[in-house]
């Protein structure tokens, strides 16, 4: 068949999900015989040594994954002078020593090559970035003061989720699980018998805060059938979809031992965050933990659902300077 045109687009952004996504952190340092002002030079000359090694990408890989790994993207969350001051931007400083701990974003050899391979159908594609969604969400919807001390973030979404830890500029840790909102639906769908659209209603239209009715009954009506079932029994599923949700961050919060993040509010986001009137409020209640949702700042689309794409959009116009 005839394929599409791309209409004078040379260059192209994809976004990389978290469960393509491996992040590496590398501390490096370098040492000036005196103390000097930082230039960038140094800066570059640091991410290069920082850059990992045949090494660090054997380990990425499961024990029962034949794929490898190659990097997309790199940032330095930190950098940190002989004084032991931490910084963002240190060109200009004094100091006799520069220490930066990077993340290295480490995407799937698989999908990139299959991504390439459909763009090169496209012979006006002059350049491909590839961003990785995790980075994208943490520097457009935290503020950097939340950033510098640490923040957690969780990206719900309707059937792959990320629980990644902000710091700086950049990723400390991120885990992701295909674990979302619509496996909630499934879920009800088998235990109910009922057609997944019919699940998938009663999952948005019932109110996890609404007060304890043994009485009410809802009802839907789907290809001319009627279902219905009381309210108490499919917010009883809700919740226990939700709970499975919630195990899982608890488990990927255990499994980062950086710093503490005790005290701090859980930032939430993404598609599956408005789906259940009422999640955010058993999120917080289930982890003990104040749950914050964030979203993009713009009239009309301050929802969790447009996160990752204005997120994806600034990253893309940050890069190419516009």
């Amino acid at each position: 068949g005839t394929l599409a045109t791309m209409n004078g687009v040379t260059r192209f952004f994809v976004g990389i999900p978290g469960e393509f996504l491996r992040v590496i952190n590398i501390d490096k340092t370098i040492s000036f015989p005196v103390t000097k002002k930082i230039t960038s030079h140094d800066l570059n000359n640091l991410a290069i040594l920082a850059s990992p090694g045949e090494d660090n990408l054997a380990l990425l890989a499961a024990p029962d994954e034949d794929d490898s790994y190659m990097s997309i993207r790199q940032d330095c969350l930190y950098y940190m002078l002989s004084d032991k001051r931490k910084i963002i931007s240190p060109v200009g400083v004094m100091s006799d020593s520069l220490q930066g701990r990077f993340a290295f974003y480490m995407c799937k050899t698989s999908l990139i090559n299959t991504l390439m391979d459909v763009f090169k159908s496209f012979k006006e594609i002059k350049e491909v970035n590839f961003i990785p969604i995790v980075h994208a969400e943490a520097t457009y919807l935290i503020e950097p003061e939340k950033r510098d001390e640490c923040a957690a973030l969780f990206d719900l979404g309707r059937i792959s989720s990320t629980y990644s830890v902000v710091c700086g500029n950049g990723i400390l840790y991120s885990e992701s699980f295909s674990i979302g909102i619509e496996h909630i639906a499934a879920f009800m769908m088998y235990e109910l018998k009922v057609p997944y659209a019919v699940a998938m209603t009663y999952l948005s239209s019932v109110n996890l805060n609404a007060k304890d009715d043994h009485s009410r009954i809802e009802e839907c009506i789907y290809e001319k059938n009627v279902y219905r079932f009381a309210s108490n029994s499919l917010r009883k599923m809700i919740r226990e979809g939700l709970d499975g949700i919630c195990e899982t961050v608890e488990e990927c919060r255990q499994h980062f031992n950086g710093r503490s993040l005790d005290g701090k509010p859980l930032y939430i986001t993404g598609d599956g965050v408005n789906v259940v009137r009422g999640a955010t409020e058993h999120v917080s209640s289930r982890l003990v933990k104040a749950v914050e949702v964030v979203a993009p700042k713009l009239p009309y689309y301050d929802k969790p659902v447009f996160s990752s794409l204005f997120s994806l959009l600034d990253v893309a116009l940050r890069d190419t300077n516009l």
